[in-house]
Protein backbone atom coordinates (compact mmCIF):
# COMPACT_ATOMS: atom_id res chain seq x y z
CA UNK A 1 0.00 0.00 0.00
CA UNK A 2 1.14 3.57 -0.68
CA UNK A 3 1.14 4.49 3.01
CA UNK A 4 3.48 1.68 4.11
CA UNK A 5 6.83 2.66 5.56
CA UNK A 6 10.17 1.23 4.50
CA UNK A 7 10.89 -2.15 6.03
CA UNK A 8 13.95 -2.81 8.22
CA UNK A 9 15.56 -4.71 5.32
CA UNK A 10 14.96 -1.78 2.96
CA UNK A 11 16.48 0.66 5.46
CA UNK A 12 19.51 -1.60 5.89
CA UNK A 13 19.93 -1.80 2.13
CA UNK A 14 19.68 1.96 1.62
CA UNK A 15 22.09 2.84 4.45
CA UNK A 16 24.64 0.15 3.61
CA UNK A 17 24.70 0.72 -0.15
CA UNK A 18 24.78 4.51 0.27
CA UNK A 19 27.73 4.04 2.66
CA UNK A 20 29.61 1.94 0.10
CA UNK A 21 29.06 4.61 -2.56
CA UNK A 22 30.11 7.32 -0.11
CA UNK A 23 33.31 5.55 0.94
CA UNK A 24 34.35 5.04 -2.67
CA UNK A 25 33.58 8.68 -3.43
CA UNK A 26 35.68 9.90 -0.49
CA UNK A 27 38.52 7.65 -1.64
CA UNK A 28 38.42 9.16 -5.12
CA UNK A 29 38.03 12.83 -4.19
CA UNK A 30 40.01 13.40 -0.98
CA UNK A 31 43.26 13.51 -2.95
CA UNK A 32 41.90 16.07 -5.43
CA UNK A 33 42.71 19.30 -3.51
CA UNK A 34 46.38 18.30 -3.07
CA UNK A 35 46.96 16.12 -6.14
CA UNK A 36 48.42 18.74 -8.50
CA UNK A 37 51.09 19.75 -5.97
CA UNK A 38 51.96 16.14 -5.14
CA UNK A 39 52.08 14.95 -8.77
CA UNK A 40 54.73 17.56 -9.65
CA UNK A 41 57.20 15.47 -7.62
CA UNK A 42 56.66 12.28 -9.65
CA UNK A 43 59.25 11.33 -12.23
CA UNK A 44 58.28 12.18 -15.79
CA UNK A 45 55.55 14.59 -14.65
CA UNK A 46 54.48 17.35 -17.02
CA UNK A 47 51.44 19.62 -16.63
CA UNK A 48 49.60 17.70 -19.35
CA UNK A 49 50.34 14.31 -17.79
CA UNK A 50 49.33 15.62 -14.35
CA UNK A 51 46.01 16.64 -15.89
CA UNK A 52 45.63 13.19 -17.47
CA UNK A 53 46.38 11.54 -14.12
CA UNK A 54 43.82 13.71 -12.37
CA UNK A 55 41.03 13.07 -14.88
CA UNK A 56 41.73 9.59 -16.28
CA UNK A 57 39.47 7.88 -13.75
CA UNK A 58 36.57 9.78 -15.33
CA UNK A 59 37.25 8.22 -18.73
CA UNK A 60 37.59 4.68 -17.38
CA UNK A 61 34.49 5.10 -15.23
CA UNK A 62 32.46 6.38 -18.21
CA UNK A 63 33.60 3.39 -20.29
CA UNK A 64 32.98 0.69 -17.68
CA UNK A 65 29.94 1.73 -15.62
CA UNK A 66 27.29 0.62 -18.13
CA UNK A 67 29.03 -2.70 -19.01
CA UNK A 68 29.37 -3.44 -15.28
CA UNK A 69 25.66 -2.78 -14.82
CA UNK A 70 24.76 -5.06 -17.73
CA UNK A 71 27.02 -7.84 -16.41
CA UNK A 72 25.36 -7.60 -13.01
CA UNK A 73 21.99 -8.43 -14.60
CA UNK A 74 23.44 -11.79 -15.68
CA UNK A 75 26.09 -12.59 -13.06
CA UNK A 76 24.53 -11.04 -9.97
CA UNK A 77 24.93 -7.66 -8.29
CA UNK A 78 27.18 -8.57 -5.36
CA UNK A 79 29.84 -10.42 -7.39
CA UNK A 80 30.16 -7.48 -9.80
CA UNK A 81 30.32 -4.93 -6.95
CA UNK A 82 32.98 -7.10 -5.30
CA UNK A 83 35.05 -7.20 -8.51
CA UNK A 84 34.67 -3.44 -8.94
CA UNK A 85 35.77 -2.69 -5.38
CA UNK A 86 38.75 -5.04 -5.71
CA UNK A 87 39.85 -3.25 -8.90
CA UNK A 88 39.41 0.07 -7.08
CA UNK A 89 41.60 -1.21 -4.22
CA UNK A 90 44.31 -2.42 -6.61
CA UNK A 91 44.27 0.94 -8.42
CA UNK A 92 44.49 2.83 -5.12
CA UNK A 93 47.46 0.75 -3.95
CA UNK A 94 49.24 1.19 -7.28
CA UNK A 95 48.71 4.98 -7.11
CA UNK A 96 49.98 5.00 -3.52
CA UNK A 97 53.20 3.19 -4.43
CA UNK A 98 53.69 5.11 -7.71
CA UNK A 99 56.94 7.06 -8.09
CA UNK A 100 56.33 7.94 -11.74
CA UNK A 101 53.50 9.77 -13.44
CA UNK A 102 52.95 6.75 -15.72
CA UNK A 103 52.19 4.40 -12.81
CA UNK A 104 50.01 7.10 -11.25
CA UNK A 105 47.96 7.33 -14.45
CA UNK A 106 47.53 3.54 -14.51
CA UNK A 107 46.52 3.50 -10.84
CA UNK A 108 44.00 6.32 -11.29
CA UNK A 109 42.59 4.62 -14.39
CA UNK A 110 42.06 1.41 -12.40
CA UNK A 111 40.29 3.38 -9.67
CA UNK A 112 37.80 4.44 -12.33
CA UNK A 113 37.52 0.95 -13.86
CA UNK A 114 35.96 -0.17 -10.57
CA UNK A 115 32.81 1.61 -11.74
CA UNK A 116 30.19 0.08 -9.48
CA UNK A 117 27.93 3.12 -9.03
CA UNK A 118 25.29 1.98 -11.52
CA UNK A 119 25.41 -1.58 -10.17
CA UNK A 120 24.93 -0.35 -6.60
CA UNK A 121 21.87 1.63 -7.71
CA UNK A 122 20.52 -1.45 -9.50
CA UNK A 123 20.98 -3.51 -6.31
CA UNK A 124 19.23 -0.75 -4.38
CA UNK A 125 16.34 -1.05 -6.83
CA UNK A 126 16.28 -4.85 -6.31
CA UNK A 127 16.00 -4.37 -2.55
CA UNK A 128 13.40 -1.60 -2.39
CA UNK A 129 9.79 -1.42 -3.50
CA UNK A 130 8.79 1.00 -6.25
CA UNK A 131 6.91 3.30 -3.88
CA UNK A 132 10.14 3.87 -1.90
CA UNK A 133 12.50 3.98 -4.88
CA UNK A 134 12.58 7.77 -5.25
CA UNK A 135 13.29 8.26 -1.54
CA UNK A 136 16.03 5.62 -1.64
CA UNK A 137 17.72 7.22 -4.64
CA UNK A 138 17.49 10.64 -3.00
CA UNK A 139 19.27 9.31 0.11
CA UNK A 140 21.99 7.80 -2.09
CA UNK A 141 22.36 11.11 -3.93
CA UNK A 142 22.62 13.11 -0.70
CA UNK A 143 25.24 10.68 0.56
CA UNK A 144 27.34 11.26 -2.55
CA UNK A 145 27.07 15.04 -2.13
CA UNK A 146 28.01 14.85 1.56
CA UNK A 147 30.91 12.50 0.78
CA UNK A 148 32.29 14.97 -1.73
CA UNK A 149 32.26 17.77 0.85
CA UNK A 150 33.91 15.54 3.47
CA UNK A 151 36.58 14.45 0.96
CA UNK A 152 37.47 18.02 -0.02
CA UNK A 153 38.26 18.84 3.62
CA UNK A 154 39.57 15.45 4.75
CA UNK A 155 42.39 15.18 2.21
CA UNK A 156 44.12 18.49 3.04
CA UNK A 157 43.57 17.99 6.81
CA UNK A 158 45.11 14.52 6.79
CA UNK A 159 48.21 15.75 4.97
CA UNK A 160 49.15 17.50 8.24
CA UNK A 161 50.05 14.03 9.57
CA UNK A 162 50.23 11.78 6.50
CA UNK A 163 52.15 11.90 3.25
CA UNK A 164 49.88 12.53 0.25
CA UNK A 165 50.46 9.03 -1.13
CA UNK A 166 49.03 7.65 2.13
CA UNK A 167 45.64 9.04 1.04
CA UNK A 168 45.60 6.39 -1.69
CA UNK A 169 46.27 3.67 0.89
CA UNK A 170 43.41 5.08 2.96
CA UNK A 171 41.20 4.89 -0.15
CA UNK A 172 42.12 1.21 -0.46
CA UNK A 173 41.07 0.77 3.17
CA UNK A 174 37.72 2.39 2.39
CA UNK A 175 37.32 -0.14 -0.43
CA UNK A 176 37.90 -3.00 2.02
CA UNK A 177 35.31 -1.54 4.40
CA UNK A 178 32.93 -1.37 1.43
CA UNK A 179 33.43 -5.09 0.76
CA UNK A 180 32.83 -5.84 4.43
CA UNK A 181 29.57 -3.86 4.38
CA UNK A 182 28.52 -5.55 1.15
CA UNK A 183 28.67 -9.03 2.69
CA UNK A 184 27.63 -8.25 6.28
CA UNK A 185 24.99 -5.53 6.01
CA UNK A 186 23.52 -5.59 2.50
CA UNK A 187 20.69 -8.13 2.07
CA UNK A 188 20.91 -10.51 -0.87
CA UNK A 189 18.01 -9.88 -3.29
CA UNK A 190 15.63 -12.73 -3.98
CA UNK A 191 15.00 -11.50 -7.51
CA UNK A 192 17.62 -9.80 -9.69
CA UNK A 193 16.11 -8.11 -12.70
CA UNK A 194 16.52 -5.17 -15.01
CA UNK A 195 15.02 -1.90 -13.71
CA UNK A 196 13.99 0.73 -16.22
CA UNK A 197 14.21 3.52 -13.62
CA UNK A 198 17.87 2.84 -12.73
CA UNK A 199 19.43 0.92 -15.65
CA UNK A 200 19.92 1.92 -19.31
CA UNK A 201 18.04 0.42 -22.24
CA UNK A 202 20.35 0.19 -25.22
CA UNK A 203 17.69 0.54 -27.94
CA UNK A 204 16.63 3.91 -26.47
CA UNK A 205 20.17 5.20 -25.90
CA UNK A 206 20.69 7.13 -29.14
CA UNK A 207 17.17 8.58 -29.18
CA UNK A 208 17.59 10.06 -25.71
CA UNK A 209 21.15 11.17 -26.50
CA UNK A 210 19.86 13.55 -29.20
CA UNK A 211 16.69 14.69 -27.41
CA UNK A 212 17.27 18.50 -27.24
CA UNK A 213 16.13 19.13 -23.64
CA UNK A 214 18.11 16.18 -22.28
CA UNK A 215 21.14 17.03 -24.45
CA UNK A 216 21.35 20.51 -22.90
CA UNK A 217 21.38 18.99 -19.42
CA UNK A 218 24.02 16.42 -20.40
CA UNK A 219 26.19 19.18 -21.87
CA UNK A 220 25.67 21.05 -18.61
CA UNK A 221 26.98 18.25 -16.37
CA UNK A 222 29.89 17.73 -18.80
CA UNK A 223 30.82 21.42 -18.55
CA UNK A 224 30.36 21.54 -14.77
CA UNK A 225 32.81 18.73 -14.13
CA UNK A 226 35.22 19.93 -16.81
CA UNK A 227 35.33 23.33 -15.08
CA UNK A 228 35.74 21.73 -11.67
CA UNK A 229 38.57 19.38 -12.64
CA UNK A 230 40.44 21.97 -14.70
CA UNK A 231 40.18 24.45 -11.82
CA UNK A 232 41.79 22.03 -9.39
CA UNK A 233 44.78 21.66 -11.68
CA UNK A 234 45.69 25.24 -10.71
CA UNK A 235 43.89 26.16 -7.47
CA UNK A 236 46.19 24.13 -5.13
CA UNK A 237 49.29 25.41 -6.97
CA UNK A 238 48.03 29.00 -6.85
CA UNK A 239 47.30 28.77 -3.11
CA UNK A 240 50.80 27.42 -2.53
CA UNK A 241 52.65 29.90 -4.78
CA UNK A 242 50.73 33.13 -4.23
CA UNK A 243 48.88 32.79 -0.91
CA UNK A 244 51.67 30.97 0.98
CA UNK A 245 49.34 28.08 1.84
CA UNK A 246 51.17 24.75 1.60
CA UNK A 247 49.20 21.56 0.94
CA UNK A 248 48.79 20.73 4.63
CA UNK A 249 47.44 24.23 5.40
CA UNK A 250 44.97 24.60 2.53
CA UNK A 251 42.22 23.02 4.62
CA UNK A 252 42.11 26.36 6.47
CA UNK A 253 40.60 27.78 3.27
CA UNK A 254 38.55 24.79 2.12
CA UNK A 255 36.76 24.14 5.42
CA UNK A 256 35.12 27.58 5.88
CA UNK A 257 34.37 28.00 2.19
CA UNK A 258 32.69 24.60 1.96
CA UNK A 259 30.60 25.36 5.05
CA UNK A 260 29.51 28.72 3.63
CA UNK A 261 28.82 27.10 0.26
CA UNK A 262 26.75 24.34 1.87
CA UNK A 263 24.52 26.86 3.64
CA UNK A 264 24.16 29.01 0.51
CA UNK A 265 23.31 26.01 -1.65
CA UNK A 266 20.69 24.68 0.78
CA UNK A 267 19.03 28.11 1.05
CA UNK A 268 19.03 28.62 -2.73
CA UNK A 269 17.68 25.12 -3.45
CA UNK A 270 14.85 25.66 -0.96
CA UNK A 271 13.97 29.07 -2.40
CA UNK A 272 14.13 27.82 -5.99
CA UNK A 273 11.73 24.96 -5.26
CA UNK A 274 9.42 26.99 -3.04
CA UNK A 275 9.13 29.90 -5.48
CA UNK A 276 9.25 27.64 -8.53
CA UNK A 277 12.07 29.72 -10.00
CA UNK A 278 14.58 27.00 -10.67
CA UNK A 279 15.87 28.46 -13.94
CA UNK A 280 17.00 31.83 -12.45
CA UNK A 281 18.78 30.06 -9.57
CA UNK A 282 20.31 27.60 -12.04
CA UNK A 283 21.68 30.51 -14.07
CA UNK A 284 22.89 32.18 -10.86
CA UNK A 285 24.92 29.05 -10.06
CA UNK A 286 26.71 29.33 -13.41
CA UNK A 287 27.33 33.06 -12.88
CA UNK A 288 28.81 32.23 -9.45
CA UNK A 289 31.29 29.84 -11.12
CA UNK A 290 32.32 32.49 -13.66
CA UNK A 291 32.80 35.19 -10.99
CA UNK A 292 34.80 32.76 -8.84
CA UNK A 293 37.14 31.96 -11.72
CA UNK A 294 37.67 35.69 -12.38
CA UNK A 295 38.51 36.39 -8.74
CA UNK A 296 40.89 33.43 -8.48
CA UNK A 297 42.66 34.64 -11.62
CA UNK A 298 42.82 38.36 -10.79
CA UNK A 299 43.45 38.26 -7.02
CA UNK A 300 45.57 35.16 -6.25
CA UNK A 301 47.36 36.86 -3.30
CA UNK A 302 44.32 38.34 -1.51
CA UNK A 303 43.11 35.75 1.00
CA UNK A 304 39.76 37.47 1.60
CA UNK A 305 38.98 37.46 -2.12
CA UNK A 306 40.24 33.86 -2.38
CA UNK A 307 37.82 32.79 0.36
CA UNK A 308 35.01 34.72 -1.36
CA UNK A 309 35.88 33.12 -4.70
CA UNK A 310 36.02 29.57 -3.34
CA UNK A 311 32.75 30.08 -1.43
CA UNK A 312 31.08 31.16 -4.68
CA UNK A 313 32.76 28.31 -6.57
CA UNK A 314 31.65 25.57 -4.18
CA UNK A 315 28.17 27.10 -3.76
CA UNK A 316 27.65 27.27 -7.53
CA UNK A 317 28.99 23.76 -7.99
CA UNK A 318 26.79 22.31 -5.20
CA UNK A 319 23.71 24.12 -6.49
CA UNK A 320 24.15 22.89 -10.06
CA UNK A 321 25.14 19.39 -8.93
CA UNK A 322 21.83 19.19 -7.05
CA UNK A 323 19.65 20.68 -9.80
CA UNK A 324 20.91 18.69 -12.79
CA UNK A 325 19.91 15.10 -11.80
CA UNK A 326 16.54 16.42 -10.66
CA UNK A 327 16.01 18.06 -14.05
CA UNK A 328 17.04 14.86 -15.85
CA UNK A 329 14.44 12.89 -13.86
CA UNK A 330 11.72 15.44 -14.60
CA UNK A 331 12.56 15.70 -18.29
CA UNK A 332 13.13 12.03 -19.19
CA UNK A 333 10.21 9.80 -20.18
CA UNK A 334 9.03 7.72 -17.23
CA UNK A 335 10.06 4.39 -18.74
CA UNK A 336 13.44 5.66 -19.96
CA UNK A 337 14.68 7.32 -16.77
CA UNK A 338 17.44 4.73 -16.23
CA UNK A 339 18.74 5.29 -19.77
CA UNK A 340 18.67 9.07 -19.36
CA UNK A 341 20.57 8.84 -16.07
CA UNK A 342 23.12 6.49 -17.67
CA UNK A 343 23.85 9.00 -20.44
CA UNK A 344 24.01 11.76 -17.83
CA UNK A 345 26.59 9.85 -15.76
CA UNK A 346 28.73 9.17 -18.83
CA UNK A 347 28.69 12.89 -19.70
CA UNK A 348 29.69 13.73 -16.11
CA UNK A 349 32.70 11.41 -16.11
CA UNK A 350 33.81 12.44 -19.59
CA UNK A 351 33.73 16.04 -18.36
CA UNK A 352 36.10 15.08 -15.54
CA UNK A 353 38.50 13.54 -18.06
CA UNK A 354 38.39 16.40 -20.54
CA UNK A 355 38.73 18.99 -17.78
CA UNK A 356 41.85 17.26 -16.50
CA UNK A 357 43.46 16.89 -19.93
CA UNK A 358 42.62 20.39 -21.19
CA UNK A 359 43.43 22.00 -17.84
CA UNK A 360 46.83 20.31 -17.66
CA UNK A 361 47.71 21.11 -21.26
CA UNK A 362 46.67 24.76 -20.98
CA UNK A 363 48.55 25.19 -17.71
CA UNK A 364 51.69 23.85 -19.37
CA UNK A 365 51.29 26.16 -22.39
CA UNK A 366 49.86 29.36 -20.90
CA UNK A 367 50.10 29.03 -17.12
CA UNK A 368 47.27 30.01 -14.78
CA UNK A 369 45.80 32.38 -17.36
CA UNK A 370 45.07 29.58 -19.83
CA UNK A 371 43.10 27.48 -17.34
CA UNK A 372 41.08 30.34 -15.88
CA UNK A 373 40.18 31.68 -19.34
CA UNK A 374 39.06 28.18 -20.36
CA UNK A 375 36.82 27.86 -17.28
CA UNK A 376 35.33 31.34 -17.74
CA UNK A 377 34.64 30.62 -21.41
CA UNK A 378 32.96 27.28 -20.59
CA UNK A 379 30.81 28.93 -17.90
CA UNK A 380 29.70 31.73 -20.25
CA UNK A 381 28.94 29.24 -23.02
CA UNK A 382 26.83 27.23 -20.57
CA UNK A 383 25.05 30.40 -19.44
CA UNK A 384 24.11 31.16 -23.05
CA UNK A 385 22.85 27.59 -23.44
CA UNK A 386 20.82 27.90 -20.24
CA UNK A 387 19.19 31.11 -21.51
CA UNK A 388 17.57 29.01 -24.26
CA UNK A 389 16.48 26.29 -21.85
CA UNK A 390 12.76 25.95 -21.20
CA UNK A 391 11.73 26.58 -17.56
CA UNK A 392 11.26 23.14 -15.99
CA UNK A 393 7.85 21.82 -15.05
CA UNK A 394 7.48 20.83 -11.41
CA UNK A 395 6.60 17.20 -11.83
CA UNK A 396 6.63 14.17 -9.60
CA UNK A 397 6.24 10.46 -10.32
CA UNK A 398 3.75 8.08 -8.74
CA UNK A 399 3.62 4.31 -9.14
CA UNK A 400 0.41 2.30 -8.99
CA UNK A 401 0.44 -1.49 -8.63
CA UNK A 402 -2.26 -3.15 -10.74
CA UNK A 403 -3.79 -6.59 -10.44
CA UNK A 404 -4.11 -8.80 -13.55
CA UNK A 405 -7.81 -7.92 -13.87
CA UNK A 406 -7.00 -4.22 -13.64
CA UNK A 407 -4.37 -4.56 -16.34
CA UNK A 408 -7.06 -5.96 -18.62
CA UNK A 409 -9.03 -2.77 -17.99
CA UNK A 410 -5.98 -0.59 -18.54
CA UNK A 411 -7.37 1.42 -21.47
CA UNK A 412 -10.34 2.53 -19.39
CA UNK A 413 -8.16 3.26 -16.34
CA UNK A 414 -5.69 5.25 -18.45
CA UNK A 415 -8.52 7.26 -20.00
CA UNK A 416 -9.80 8.18 -16.53
CA UNK A 417 -6.31 9.14 -15.35
CA UNK A 418 -5.68 11.33 -18.39
CA UNK A 419 -8.86 13.28 -17.67
CA UNK A 420 -7.47 14.39 -14.28
CA UNK A 421 -5.85 17.84 -14.61
CA UNK A 422 -2.14 17.81 -13.82
CA UNK A 423 -1.35 14.29 -15.05
CA UNK A 424 0.98 14.64 -18.04
CA UNK A 425 2.15 11.08 -18.71
CA UNK A 426 0.60 7.66 -18.05
CA UNK A 427 2.47 4.43 -18.85
CA UNK A 428 1.73 0.77 -18.08
CA UNK A 429 4.59 -1.69 -17.71
CA UNK A 430 2.63 -4.90 -18.12
CA UNK A 431 5.43 -7.31 -17.19
CA UNK A 432 5.83 -5.54 -13.84
CA UNK A 433 2.13 -4.93 -13.24
CA UNK A 434 2.89 -1.25 -12.60
CA UNK A 435 1.48 2.01 -13.88
CA UNK A 436 3.85 4.99 -13.87
CA UNK A 437 2.30 8.45 -13.66
CA UNK A 438 4.14 11.72 -14.18
CA UNK A 439 2.12 14.59 -12.72
CA UNK A 440 2.25 18.18 -11.58
CA UNK A 441 3.07 18.45 -7.89
CA UNK A 442 -0.06 18.47 -5.80
CA UNK A 443 -2.05 16.37 -8.26
CA UNK A 444 -1.86 13.39 -5.87
CA UNK A 445 -4.08 15.37 -3.49
CA UNK A 446 -6.84 15.95 -6.09
CA UNK A 447 -10.13 14.29 -5.05
CA UNK A 448 -10.57 12.63 -8.47
CA UNK A 449 -7.11 11.05 -8.24
CA UNK A 450 -7.56 9.95 -4.62
CA UNK A 451 -10.92 8.37 -5.45
CA UNK A 452 -9.58 6.48 -8.48
CA UNK A 453 -6.51 5.33 -6.54
CA UNK A 454 -8.68 4.02 -3.69
CA UNK A 455 -10.80 2.14 -6.21
CA UNK A 456 -7.73 0.47 -7.65
CA UNK A 457 -6.36 -0.43 -4.24
CA UNK A 458 -9.67 -1.91 -3.09
CA UNK A 459 -10.12 -3.91 -6.31
CA UNK A 460 -13.42 -2.09 -6.91
CA UNK A 461 -15.04 -2.44 -10.27
CA UNK A 462 -14.39 0.72 -12.25
CA UNK A 463 -17.59 2.19 -13.56
CA UNK A 464 -17.95 4.59 -16.47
Amino acid sequence: MAGEKMTVAEKHAVISLSSIMGLRMIGLFMVLPVFALYAQQLSGATPTLIGVAMGIYGLSQALFQIPFGSLSDRLGRKPIILVGLLIFIIGSLLAGFAHSITLMIIGRALQGVGAVGSTILALLADLTREEHRTKSMAIAGMTIGLSFSIAMVLGPVLTKWLAVNSLFFLAAGFGLIGILLLYTSVPTPIDVRWHRDTEPEWNAFFKLLITPDLAKLNIGIFLLHAIFTASFIVIPISLDHFASLSANRQWLVYLPTLLVAFVLAIVCIGMAERKRQLKPYFAAGIVALAIAECLLWLAPTNRLLIITALSLFFAGFSLLEAFLPSLISRTAPITRKGTALGIYSCAQFLGIFMGGVLGGWLYGKFGFLGVYVLCIFLALFWLALTYRMQPPRYLTTQVLRLSPSQQQQWNRIAAKLQLIPGIVEVTLIAEDGLAYLKMERGTAQYPDFIRLKEQLQSESCLGD
